[in-house]
């Protein structure tokens, strides 16, 4: 098997197409053809589904997919270790981050990163917890920023804040709540929540199941964005950490603190403790936390001024 093969599936897998392939790695494409045939013969398995409209991966093909991913990551970031013994970095470096976050520091750490790594390459991924954690499993993801993540002896975590939760509901909902909700209150509430296996759903359903009460979720949405749409229409409540509260949320929204117990969300920064981390990667993590702490440092007054308004 080599790596040429390799970068050969990966791009027709990409673009569906031999033709399209062929053309983006300027190969005849019978060549293309023999290298993904090659692999086929020494997997024993058909990797693609031929038709006249292109091609579609198999199951196999889908599996296999995901480890040529990650071997092609690491071998690209071997290169780059190699190539970067000297004093200025080079390479690229790839973050996932929470869409709450992302949101609020993107920007910076674009800025950042150009300033420090000039002859570097930055890629941003955004998604939900449970997916930054599979990708970074599958080496897609040099770091990510992760909400309350499954414990896993694969992976290196490092908590970096902690976010109290609140309990968002329409300015104009008919039921007025207390500055502040008792958890066991919660379960009277209609939900509008992520699904599971969300953090952010997996800690209230076990929280609640501690006192022997369920919650009622009346819709499920994975995105804080259609969360808050949905809250604002007035068909149900939010629970969201303070970094995802809605901005001038004041004049839309109430919010409440969740109390007794007080709960919160800890958002870490996570690795490959499978991995070799390259020294592009432990620069970044180090700009990445500085970063973070700036931006909540920055936010948090206004937050917290947004929250006193609404409640």
């Amino acid at each position: 098997m080599e790596i040429r093969q390799l970068e050969c599936f990966v791009t027709v897998a990409d673009l569906g197409s031999f033709t399209k392939a062929a053309w983006l790695l300027q190969v005849p494409q019978p060549a293309l053809s023999r290298q993904v045939r090659a692999l086929e013969i020494e997997l024993r398995q058909t990797l693609f589904h031929r038709n006249g409209r292109g091609v579609s991966l198999t199951e196999p093909g889908k599996r296999f997919l995901s480890h040529c991913r990650g071997i092609l990551v690491q071998i690209e970031r071997a290169r780059t270790e190699l190539d970067t013994g000297r004093d200025e970095p080079s390479g690229e470096v790839v973050i996932g981050l929470p869409h709450s976050i992302a949101r609020l520091i993107t920007i910076p750490c674009v800025l950042e990163f150009r300033r420090q790594f000039p002859r570097c390459t930055l890629r941003i991924t955004e998604g939900l917890t449970f997916h930054l954690q599979e990708w970074l499993l599958a080496g897609r993801l040099d770091m990510a920023l992760l909400h309350d993540p499954l414990p896993t002896p694969m992976l290196e975590t490092l908590p970096l804040h902690e976010q109290s939760l609140y309990v968002i509901g329409a300015v104009k909902s008919k039921n007025a709540l207390p500055p502040t909700i008792e958890l066991v209150r919660l379960a009277d509430l209609p939900l509008v929540m992520q699904g599971r296996p969300h953090p952010m759903r997996m800690l209230i359903e076990t929280q609640l199941a501690n006192v022997g009460r369920r919650p009622q979720i009346v819709q499920e949405l994975d995105s804080v964005a259609g969360i808050v749409d949905v809250v604002e229409a007035g068909l149900g409540y939010g629970v969201l950490s303070s970094n995802a509260m809605p901005t001038g949320g004041a004049r839309r929204f109430t919010s409440h603190q969740l109390v007794a117990p007080e709960l919160k969300s800890v958002l870490t920064l996570a690795h490959s403790a499978e991995r070799p981390v390259t020294s592009l990667a432990r620069k970044s993590m180090l700009m990445l936390r500085q970063v973070l702490a700036i931006e909540i440092a920055r936010s948090s007054s206004g937050a917290a001024m947004q929250l006193s308004d609404s409640s």
